[in-house]
């Protein structure tokens, strides 16, 4: 039987690790890492890569680059600021990615009780460690569990509203919509997925898989999640493809991700 992303105690693996970066990724790596350090200095407690590039399954040309920043003290402004301009600057500058992403955390952030099963997870089990002291020494190992699924994807009823907005605010063309359509399929394939994780007993980082696995369990949905895991691949910018995602799909994994695992604790 496949390990399903499980160790031999069946805890979750991490995922993703410097060595199975693609050749034609390592030179954008390489100045990531280096203009990071540039940039934030001594204001820098560790830095991560997480996504496609770390795990090897980047596509040239498609893939974007996502990295975490851990900061000792939480992020300002000025760092915002400073993260989107690398960030512009790393996507002009090399034709292998697709846009880049930098998420700024605070240290404290990361360790705290609250974001232990959500933040600290992501890093513990999602983030490759690029430079500084990896936090996951600080954090526990995770199962597949119901406390996982409800801590980090049991919110989705506080994004629907959102995404109404912005589906309704957003210019009506392709350039416009696709990066929509991409974000909100990935979000409700991870959320599909992650509702029938404790079930399956696994982790995968594979949109693919994840809709398979959750069409396994809830058939009637299962066509539409196949499909949301296309166009989070494949993005369409389509008012066709986001409207079911907030008037039918979206609502209806909403309600069942708190039927069975309940409600993620707020935030602040």
């Amino acid at each position: 039987m496949p390990n399903r992303g499980l160790d031999a105690q069946g805890y979750i693996e991490r995922e993703g690790s410097l060595g199975r970066i693609p050749r034609a990724f390592r030179p954008v790596v390489a100045a990531a890492r280096d203009r990071v350090l540039d940039v934030f200095g001594a204001r820098l407690h560790s830095a991560y890569l997480y996504g496609s590039i770390p795990r090897g399954t980047a596509r040239v040309g498609r893939s974007d680059l996502d990295l975490l920043l851990a900061l000792r003290e939480e992020p300002t402004d000025a760092d915002r600021a400073d993260a989107r301009t690398l960030d512009e600057a790393l996507d002009k500058e090399f034709a292998q990615i697709d846009g880049a992403g930098t998420l700024l955390v605070g240290r404290a952030q990361v360790l705290s009780d609250l974001e232990r099963h959500d933040l600290g997870w992501f890093v513990a089990c999602l983030c490759t460690p690029l430079l500084g002291e990896d936090l996951a020494e600080y954090l526990p190992r995770y199962r597949p569990d119901s406390l996982l699924a409800r801590e980090t994807n049991g919110d989705l009823a506080l994004f629907l509203p959102r995404w109404r907005e912005r589906i309704a605010e957003a210019d009506a063309s392709e350039e416009a919509l696709r990066p929509l359509a991409r974000y909100m399929s990935r979000h409700l394939v991870r959320t599909g997925f992650t509702l029938v994780m404790p079930r399956w007993n696994g982790w995968t980082s594979d949109l693919t898989e994840m809709a398979e696995v959750f069409g396994a369990y809830y058939p009637e949905q299962a066509a539409q999640m196949r499909e949301a895991a296309v166009v989070a691949y494949e993005p369409v910018g389509d008012l066709a493809v986001l409207r079911p995602y907030v008037d039918d799909l979206g609502p209806w994994l909403a309600e069942e991700y708190a039927r069975v695992h309940g409600i993620k604790k707020p935030r602040p």
